[in-house]
């Protein structure tokens, strides 16, 4: 993950998949209240960076992104400022506000899989939401639900919160409002996808606040991509068992079958993506992106 060499940028942290680079003014210092938020071609799944990258994701989800800030900003204001980018990360970086990032990976499930089916499976709840008997992977839920986790450093895994501990990490009134905005964003998301025949089961977002306390939340990060949420065809989903789907599952799908040949559970990496995977997990972002916007990539 080395750091590019971007004029009158320097280059402040790499996480998973982003890179964080601040503007440097004409008198050599660093714009306070700025930063280029650059998406690269990176995957990470099971917590694990996968090799080799996926082409042009990093471009499909800045757009996605864009787009949905777009359809979600009478819910909330988000950091975007300008799409005016250095050349070499063109496409694929936005400049936004900096912001102080809430501690919390804020959720929302419309349908119920994954770590939430693991969940409702043992004890009948997702992050403390009592669900009603019966469902089962897949299932839609009467109402999306707010099931926050931690925000772990890289390499650790992120665990689930309670409504207690949300409110201890950000105050009474700042959780109440990041639960009901997630579940809008969802909700929204869903409206909006339901059209075009694509389902967002679940999705993760990230809100901030401006460093000097003024202002409410403000939407950060990505919205409503493959990345943060997973997509499923509509015409395909079936309750009962997993959803095919548009997003990086596709690549999680791969390394938990036998032809992977890799054990999760032993601890060691993941192996090299096959070739076919590569392609075919693009083919998902761009027909995603495609089949959500009706614009061609």
């Amino acid at each position: 993950m080395s750091a590019l060499d971007l004029p009158g940028y320097t280059h402040v942290y790499s996480g998973k998949v982003r890179d964080l680079y601040a503007p440097v003014g004409a008198d050599g210092e660093v714009v306070p209240d700025r930063l280029l938020l650059v998406a690269s071609n990176r995957l990470s799944a099971y917590d694990w960076m996968m090799s080799p990258e996926i082409p042009d994701k990093g471009a499909v989800l800045t757009r996605l992104s864009l787009w949905w800030f777009d359809q979600l900003s009478d819910l909330v204001p988000n950091h975007v400022v300008s799409t005016d980018v250095p050349e070499a990360v063109g496409g694929r970086a936005v400049l936004v506000r900096k912001l102080e990032m809430l501690k919390v990976e804020a959720i929302a499930r419309a349908y119920l899989t994954g770590g939430g089916l693991e969940e409702y499976r043992e004890k009948g709840s997702v992050s403390g939401v009592v669900l009603p008997d019966g469902l089962v992977d897949g299932s839609k839920l009467p109402e999306p639900v707010f099931t926050p986790t931690t925000k772990a450093p890289v390499g650790e895994h992120d665990l689930p919160m309670s409504p207690a501990e949300v409110e201890a990490e950000l105050g009474a009134d700042v959780a109440a409002e990041v639960s009901r905005l997630t579940r809008a964003i969802l909700a929204r998301g869903n409206e909006i996808a339901a059209q075009r025949g694509i389902l967002i089961a679940d999705t993760k977002v990230e809100f901030g606040v401006s460093p000097d306390g003024s202002g409410g939340l403000v939407l950060a990060d990505e919205v409503l991509t493959p990345d943060s949420s997973r997509f499923w065809p509509a015409e395909l989903w079936e309750p009962g068992h997993p959803q095919p789907s548009y997003d990086k599952q596709f690549v999680r799908d791969w390394l938990t079958s036998t032809d992977s040949g890799w054990d999760r559970k032993a601890g060691g990496p993941p192996p090299e993506l096959p070739a076919h995977v590569v392609e075919q997990t693009r083919a998902k972002y761009v027909e995603a992106y495609e089949r959500l916007t009706g614009e061609t990539f």
